[in-house]
């Protein structure tokens, strides 16, 4: 295994699981435009990737409308779905544990900074954190790879051969992969198994436990 310095992590479906609050929240946006969602359950494939993006691709909107339900989900999403959500089992002692072995850690989240940095105070871990990124409220960091690229800048991350990226979705394979680092790819998120293996990932872990035990 190479030696890496730098861990990044991706936020939702890898550090906590964000089901209820995103799905209640998405399903509220396309109830704007007056689509119903029976089962919500069905919108879980859209945890993960730039939800701009999700809009567009799963419901055909044109790039004008996914923004405006991009906008209606954040009405919900910023006072109650953001704590519509869970820590996965063991998260606090895989943060601790590299923390304690000199690891410096990042999270490269495709959720709006602001956002992302209020669920880390919530959850009590943003002190492991030496940097937290994430997208933009007005769309200027739209994919999870300019997530990374800013998240490098801001943190002096110069040598990716050092960096690995840690995620559950095709999107963080595809990021670490552009920005030219390794990537763990963790299959209790919300990426299904072939997802993740068409993008090659440097290893392949099922669990958090399987984290734990990567960094020993």
């Amino acid at each position: 295994m190479k030696s890496y310095k730098h861990i990044l992590f991706d936020l939702d479906g890898t550090l906590t699981d964000p089901a209820e609050g995103i799905t209640k929240c998405i399903a509220y946006a396309l109830e704007a435009k007056g689509i119903h969602t029976a089962d919500l359950s069905t919108l879980k494939p859209l945890i993960g990737p730039p939800l701009k993006e999700s809009f567009m691709r799963q419901f055909g909107f044109e790039e004008t409308e996914a923004l405006a339900c991009v906008e209606k989900y954040r009405e919900r999403f910023s006072t109650l779905g953001l704590y519509e959500n869970l820590l996965f089992d063991r998260v606090p002692e895989l943060l601790e544990g590299l923390k304690t072995k000199d690891y410096r850690v990042y999270l490269a989240t495709s959720k709006p900074e602001i956002f992302a940095h209020q669920i880390l105070k919530h959850f009590q871990i943003d002190k492991y954190f030496d940097f937290a990124g994430g997208s933009t409220l007005d769309d200027t960091r739209p994919t999870k790879t300019s997530v990374i690229q800013y998240v490098m800048e801001n943190a002096n991350l110069s040598n990716p051969v050092n960096c690995i990226m840690i995620g559950d979705r095709k999107h963080d394979l595809i990021g670490a992969k552009e920005t030219g680092m390794d990537a763990i790819a963790v299959l209790y998120g919300y990426g299904s198994k072939e997802e993740l293996e068409k993008e090659c990932p440097s290893y392949l872990l099922e669990s958090v436990g399987d984290l734990i035990d990567f960094f020993q």
